[in-house]
């Protein structure tokens, strides 16, 4: 329930950033009646997120197990690969996002069709977010048993959402680049194990089988499928009968990602806007 819980405050506190800003341009250029189609491009983006969740989750569904465990490494790998560009992509762009956003507004009013300039733009804005979401969550719920982790999801959003309203009215204040650097970090280590989690599906679906081994089983004393093994399975990828594939992925990844998120970032080149 936490591991989902704080990753969709964290995606949705990014959604809720994008939209203040734009929201907060708007009413600042005397733009503000183009809200509706702001909320446009964001229903969208959200109905995209949701469709596509369903349509893997239920096509998921009908493959036989070997299939069943190769969709499941496929989609915490590309979870992985999703998660870990985000933590980067925040970290470089966490500056200038504003700049970015802006810019791509002041375009978006100079083409012919307005509206639906708009709405595109935020479409593509916020439908980042939601995918991303989306490949996360699959990846966790199909780690997960019960209603803990999509209650969760739900109440980091519900959080988000009032944080975000807070924010843009002026009565949250939030230090956001202490909130995005550290749910960065926790973001590495939950992506760590649920890399090693997709190694070891790949196994089961007879796609690696290299460097098997068990190197020890703590099943005894901590088993997976406990109340903490559940726990530290869900945080940080435990195995109670870890591998040598399953465990050098996490060292190695771990090892690399928290390497470069601790080096200085290099900054973005700040977008120009039109307006002043």
């Amino acid at each position: 329930m936490l591991v989902p819980f704080l990753i969709m405050l964290r995606e949705g506190m990014e959604a809720a950033l994008i939209v203040g800003i734009i929201a907060s341009y708007l009413r600042r250029t005397g733009r503000a009646h183009w809200m509706p189609a702001v909320w446009i491009g964001v229903f969208l983006a959200a109905a995209l997120a949701l469709f596509v969740g369903a349509g893997l989750e239920l096509a998921s569904a009908e493959f036989p197990q070997k299939q069943q465990e190769l969709f499941e490494a496929l989609v915490g790998l590309a979870a992985v690969a999703i998660l870990t560009s985000m933590v980067f992509w925040m970290r470089k762009m966490a500056r200038s996002i504003k700049g970015e956003l802006q810019a791509a507004l002041d375009q978006a009013f100079h083409s012919r069709h307005q509206g639906y300039a708009l709405i595109a733009m935020v479409f593509l804005a916020v439908a980042r977010e939601g995918l991303e979401t989306v490949f996360f969550l699959l990846a966790v719920f199909q780690q997960s048993d019960g209603p803990g982790a999509p209650l969760g999801a739900l109440l980091g959003l519900a959080l988000a959402v009032a944080l975000g309203y807070g924010i843009y009215s002026g009565g949250v204040r939030l230090n956001l680049a202490r909130f995005f650097r550290w749910t960065g970090l926790f973001i590495l280590v939950v992506a760590a194990g649920i890399l090693a989690n997709a190694v070891r599906s790949l196994h089961e679906a007879g796609v690696w089988n290299l460097l098997q081994a068990p190197l020890w089983d703590s099943g005894a004393s901590l088993p997976e499928d406990g109340a903490l093994g559940s726990l530290l399975a869900g945080l940080f990828g435990y195995q109670q009968s870890p591998t040598l594939s399953t465990l050098g992925a996490w060292l190695a990844y771990l090892a690399l990602s928290l390497t470069l998120f601790f080096l200085p970032p290099r900054p973005a080149a700040p977008a120009r806007s039109t307006a002043e």
